[in-house]
């Protein structure tokens, strides 16, 4: 008989569909806290645990340095699994009730500007032949679409729509979405597959993007090129492929486009998750405001 923790895992994975990333992550936090349990609790089954016993593992996280996005994905992976022990009747109150997860200070993260985005595309020299090809339409795509790394790499050859200009990308929890890309970029995908036929060898054929080995992309190969490539034109911190996301959907709302829409070319399930960019479009609406209204001269020098 499946014990509590193997029926959850296989829940996540063929109920909730979640990516073996997230799986793995889920079922080591709940294990983690079985051990912590079991140490200082002398309590090896989690079925049945109090309130304390949950915020003393929280203490002794924080304790050990743990930053507060840690603990509270450890907590919400916690509350995950009470949620379905209630689900299967094993439990009758869920002890995270009272739970309240800890404060996040949050950080604003800069997104590329246009400026820098263009020296990346057009102000230097990238590699000639297939590689070079490929690296530049990785962040044309990454940039144009706003497509997840993980989006990018699983992106399937027959999932490009030539005839419509359109990709189809699996997005998280296996949701499938359709995606309109620019016809300046559609170009550089009919350059790269051009490209991409001179390889010697392809052996992951099915996937678009290739090493020149004709391997799939795994995602530290996608990171490394583009801190790389923004390294050199960019001082900010955050040089990851999410940050071209965040610049996607930042320069979208800073050039008119609607919240439901960018909301939808993420594919993201709710408004919330999509308000995170709307900072950087505020302050451009701000600098509009102050420079067009009549007051606004008088608003800048406070």
């Amino acid at each position: 008989m499946a014990t509590n923790l193997e029926a959850f895992t296989d829940y996540l994975q063929k109920e909730k569909k979640y990516s073996p990333h997230t799986l793995c992550a889920y079922v080591k936090d709940v294990s983690d806290f079985q051990e912590y349990n079991a140490a200082n609790f002398n309590q090896q089954d989690i079925v049945s645990v109090e309130y304390v016993q949950i915020r003393s593992w929280v203490v002794s996280l924080v304790e050990d340095g743990l930053s507060t996005i840690s603990v509270n994905r450890k907590i919400a992976s916690l509350k995950a699994f009470y949620k379905f022990l209630l689900k299967i009747k094993q439990i009758e109150v869920n002890p995270l009730l009272k739970y309240r997860s800890l404060k996040v200070s949050k950080k604003i993260q800069i997104p590329f500007s246009e400026k820098e985005m263009n020296l990346v595309l057009e102000g230097f020299e990238l590699e000639k032949g297939f590689e070079g090809v490929r690296d530049r339409l990785l962040v044309e795509l990454l940039y144009s679409t706003g497509i997840r790394r993980a989006e990018l790499i699983h992106l399937k050859l027959d999932a490009v729509d030539f005839s419509n200009g359109t990709i189809k990308v699996l997005g998280k929890r296996s949701k499938e979405r359709i995606i309109p890309v620019l016809s300046v970029v559609m170009e550089q995908m009919r350059l790269y597959l051009k490209e991409r036929s001179g390889l010697e060898i392809v052996k992951d054929e099915a996937y678009f993007f290739l090493t020149k080995k004709g391997l799939k992309l795994s995602e530290s190969f996608v990171y490394r090129l583009i801190n790389s490539y923004f390294s050199k034109v960019s001082e900010k911190v955050k040089r990851s492929p999410h940050m071209l996301r965040h610049t996607f959907a930042t320069h979208l709302l800073n050039n008119g486009a609607d919240l439901n829409s960018v909301k939808e070319l993420l594919g993201h399930s709710s408004l919330a998750s999509t308000q995170v960019y709307t900072h950087n479009s505020l302050s451009e609406l701000k600098k509009i405001y102050v420079g067009a209204h009549p007051r606004g001269n008088d608003d800048s020098k406070v």
